[in-house]
């Protein structure tokens, strides 16, 4: 090497030492993405939630979707995904998974597969012996339309400034009320009981872009059933999840996504429930659209109010089925030794914001006992997440009775071992910090 030449090559490199000890290379900050599409059936189907409707559907009254939340950072990712359906019934939970990690190339623990629980969507199914051709057609059509929406969210990942928010909603009411007979004896409906628990808190999460700080989702989760249309109602409908998350993107406008979830909601129902069908009276706001605009209202509200923005948040995933008390549907108590139901626990962090995922229908109180030991300051909980085990209910609630507890595959105390498991599953998540 002549001189000159040698000599520019030694200034070359101790300046580059010289500026990487003065400016030591950053981290690529936090990344996220959002997808939607529209999962509403073209043919009659049968509508899930009921088992006393038996007849095909008779119309749309609004648009069914399913929307994703794709994070990532230094390699890590995890996906969200919200679906206008009752849930993963009939063994639909592990194929619709399966397709989405194979295809998107994700660990189990990365996906969080959560229905919004509305009673007026179709019955999810891929065995025709369980369920009519078109919900089987229409099941195929779907487990096509999530691997699509989670690998678009993930390509269209970019640097985000992350938000959290929370508000109140009165939409939705503890269901166990207590009638009595003639003789005075007490049992349990279900109705309204403004007197037990319900968690009113409104949790919302805001994606910005970390450029031009323009806003591109807003998930939020609140816990009530979507259960505003009763069996007497033919028309598809997202319910009050579904036509929240319509009138957010609807007002917000400009592409933004709106991923509504099911909070811990097994005892919660909206203060107007199982209506016959949409009062089209003129002037007359129906029900459903009315409190899903009640529910959106507070979701934009909250918005509004994040001022606090997160770009470089680590991701970190877990998942676990447990294996729980069981007891036979049915029955009030277990009356048998021995007997266990899974459960899977799903728990994520994006930084100090942490998400549970519960598949199955949990009692609000599990859902609060959980965000109140939760050691992250901001604690989602999501429920019908990547399985459908049924109800959960807590141990006081087995001796009053009621539709929950005789229909749960859960004995007493399973209620613990879930809080117990998911404060484990956070704390660990904490630890890696």
């Amino acid at each position: 090497m002549n001189p000159p030449r040698y000599f520019a090559v030694c200034l070359s490199s101790i300046a580059f030492l010289f500026s990487a000890a003065l400016f030591p290379a950053v981290a690529a900050g936090l990344r996220a993405g959002t997808a939607r599409v529209d999962i509403t059936p073209d043919k009659p189907v049968m509508l899930a939630g009921y088992a006393s409707r038996t007849n095909l559907s008779r119309g749309i009254h609004d648009p069914l979707s399913a929307r994703a939340m794709a994070f990532e950072k230094d390699g890590k990712r995890l996906v969200l995904i919200s679906l206008d359906i009752l849930g993963f019934y009939n063994g639909t939970a592990e194929p619709l998974r399966r397709a989405i990690l194979n295809e998107c190339r994700l660990q189990p623990s990365d996906l969080f597969l959560c229905a919004i629980h509305t009673h007026s969507a179709p019955t999810p199914t891929l065995d025709a012996a369980k369920g009519h051709a078109n919900n089987v057609e229409y099941t195929r059509t779907l487990q096509s339309k999530l691997v699509k929406i989670a690998r678009e969210a993930m390509d269209r990942m970019a640097s985000v400034q992350l938000g959290v928010g929370s508000g109140a909603s009165p939409v939705g009411v503890n269901r166990r009320e207590v009638v009595r007979d003639n003789a005075g004896n007490p049992r349990i409906v279900l109705g309204r009981n403004p007197h037990l628990p319900i968690d009113r808190e409104v949790q919302v999460l805001k994606l910005a872009s970390a450029d031009r700080n323009e806003l591109i989702g807003a998930l939020f989760a609140y816990a009530t059933h979507s259960t505003l249309l009763g069996p007497r109602n033919f028309l598809v409908s997202g319910d009050v999840h579904g036509l929240a998350a319509q009138f957010i993107e609807k007002h917000l406008g400009a592409g933004v996504i709106a991923p509504p979830f099911a909070g811990a909601s097994g005892n919660i129902d909206p203060w107007y429930r199982v209506l016959p069908e949409f009062n089209t009276t003129n002037s007359w706001v129906p029900e459903p659209v009315l409190l899903g605009t009640l529910l959106g209202e507070e979701v934009v509200h909250v918005l509004k109010g994040i001022q606090n923005s997160v770009t470089n948040a680590e991701i970190r995933t877990s998942i676990k089925t447990v294996s729980l008390p069981g007891k036979a549907r049915g029955e009030a108590q277990s009356s048998s030794t021995g007997l266990t139901t899974p459960l899977v626990l799903t728990a994520a962090c994006v930084g100090d914001v942490a998400f549970v995922g519960l598949g199955g229908e949990i009692f609000t109180e599990i859902g609060q006992a959980i965000k109140a030991a939760s050691p992250f300051p901001r604690t989602i909980i999501l429920t019908h997440c990547n399985g459908a085990a049924g109800y959960l209910p807590i141990r006081s609630a087995y001796p009053e009775g009621g539709y929950e507890v005789q229909s749960s595959p859960f004995a007493p105390g399973a209620d613990e071992q879930v809080i117990e498991e998911a404060k484990r599953m956070l704390a660990e998540l904490r630890r890696r910090d």
